[in-house]
Order: structure tokens, then sequence, then C-alpha cells
């Protein structure tokens, strides 16, 4: 983040609360990163092909005048939130997520909020902030929780499995700690073994012989536990080392989970201020599709949740 920090910071807008929300998180971004801020509302034109199509151009004016109005109603939430922030408004025409993903390519951050207008979160998150976190140029910020109100609380949280995108994601959440002042939460997670299964009991020497077995089991899944442990955090270790030694005031709490990466994230994102991933994990195809922890942060997080692309 440090080469773009001075990059403008994107906003969808949409005249939703949830957007509004987005507007004022974002500003305060952007002021911490000294960065413009650039409000982006996007209408649709009726297709052609649609009946009566050349009828609708009222119908097109308002939604002209709809976009322009809400641009201006953000516009004044930023000032309010960041009036030293420039600030610049862009009414767009076509696809919103086309669009944003097209304008993230000279942005350093995009910023969506959770619910789109009239509430429907699956409507926003999953097809506009998922299509953009999968295709931006940039970092995207789904805005969930209290947003710009908890901005001043809480550690950033960052996902950690040694990908490519795990790197850029750590990078990131390095900058956004240190901007901050915050602390920074390093979770690295790995997903327990499934117990045995022990056979059926057909005597009781066979009950004493499957209960030896089940004690041994137990052993040696705890030895293969604290070896997995004290590898993890080796690991983790390593792939810190070079951001923490870009940032060494940042204090670096280090978390090796014996849990799914999914629920890892979402137990530390409690109370946290952001909450930072790759958009893929290890071996994943960005091009093809989010990753699911990255799906179900955006989804699920109690805070902002940040999704960073691999390096370019």
């Amino acid at each position: 983040m440090s080469e773009t920090r001075d990059l403008p910071v994107l906003v969808g807008v949409d005249g939703s609360d949830s957007a509004t929300e987005a507007v004022r998180w974002a500003a305060r971004e952007a002021a911490r990163r000294g960065a413009p801020l650039v409000l982006v509302s996007v209408w649709t034109p009726v297709p052609p092909g649609v009946p009566h199509a050349a009828m609708l151009g009222s119908y097109e004016d308002a939604l002209i005048a709809q976009g322009t109005q809400w641009l201006d109603d953000a516009a004044a939430a930023a000032a309010q939130e960041a009036p030293d922030v420039p600030v610049t408004t862009r009414l767009a025409i076509g696809s919103v997520a086309g669009q944003l993903v097209g304008r993230s390519a000279t942005a350093g951050l995009v910023v969506l909020g959770s619910r789109g207008l009239g509430g429907f979160t699956g409507l926003l998150v999953g097809s506009i902030a998922v299509a953009v976190a999968t295709h931006g140029h940039c970092p995207v910020v789904v805005v969930r929780g209290q947003g710009a109100a908890s901005a001043q609380e809480g550690p950033v949280v960052v996902g950690v499995d040694g990908s490519p995108t795990s790197r850029e994601a750590i990078r990131f959440a390095f900058d956004a700690a240190a901007l901050r002042g915050a602390p920074l939460v390093a979770v690295h997670a790995w997903r327990d073994a499934p117990a045995p299964a022990l056979g059926r009991r057909e005597s009781p020497d066979q009950a004493v012989q499957d209960q030896s077995v089940q004690d041994q089991s137990v052993q040696d899944q705890a030895v293969q536990d604290q070896a997995v442990q004290e590898h993890g955090a080796q690991a983790l270790d390593r792939w810190l080392a070079d951001a923490r030694a870009d940032h060494p005031d940042v204090r670096v709490e280090r978390v090796v989970a014996p849990d799914g990466p999914t629920a890892a994230l979402l137990d530390r994102a409690e109370g946290a201020r952001l909450v930072v991933v790759g958009s893929r994990g290890r071996g994943g195809f960005r091009g093809l599709l989010l990753g699911s922890t990255s799906q179900a942060l955006i989804y699920h997080a109690p805070c902002p949740v940040a999704v960073v692309p691999p390096a370019e």
C-alpha cells in the first residue's frame, strides 16, 4: 500500500445508509493516507431492444437526477467526516460492477457498503462487492459492522497462509495498522484431522484393545497437533518477517489456530477495526472466483473487510 497511498480512495454510492457509512469510512481512510476521495454513482440505461425504450427518456432523466442527488449527499457526508480531504464526484453510465472494476485500475482502494438501497444484502454483496473484489486491480474494502464509528478501536487482523495473495494482504495490513497506530493480529489457521473411527466392540477383550488403540490415537494426535502448531508458528514468523522489518513500531500478536481459516478469522474479527485477507488462498485461481474465506468474511464479518488482490 505504501506506493499507492496517494492514489484516490474510490467509493461506490447508491443512496443507501450502508453506502453513506462506506463514504464516511472512506473519508477517514483518505485523510489517513493523504489521498483524494472519488465518489462514483452508476446508472444503467434502458437497453435499445426493450419495447418502447425510446419513450423512456424521462425515466433515464430521473435516474440521472437521482444519482446526482446521491453524490451531493455523499459529498456532504464526506466533508463532515474529513473536511480537509478533496472530494470529486463522478456520475457514470453502464454496469455498476464493470465501472468500479475499470476505475479500480487507477485507485489505491475501492470502498463499498455491505447493503444496497432497500436493504437487500445479497444484491450488493453478491453481484457487486464479490465481483469487484474478484476482478478489481486494487484492494477492496466492504464496510460492515459499525464502520466509521468503530474506526478508532481494536486491532487490524490479517489472515496468513503463505500464498501470494496472503503476502500482499500482510503488506496491506501492516500499512493499515501503522496508519492507525493499531496493533496487528496475524492469524494462521490449520484444520484438525478427524479422529480415527473405532471398530465395533464384540467382546470384553476387544473392548480393552479398542480402548488402548483409542488412547494411543489420542496421544499420537496430541503429538501431531503440537508439531503442527510449532511448524505453523515458525512459518508465520517467516511470512511476517519482511513486513515486520518495514514496520518495527507495529506491535504484532501471532495466532496459530487449530481451526478452519473462516472460523478463526471471524472469531478474531470481533472487536477489530479491520480484517484483511487475500482474494484467493493457497492454490486458488483469482480469475475464476473469490476465495471461500474472503466471501464468508464479506457476508458475515462484524467489522470492515479488506480483500487484497495479488501483485500485478
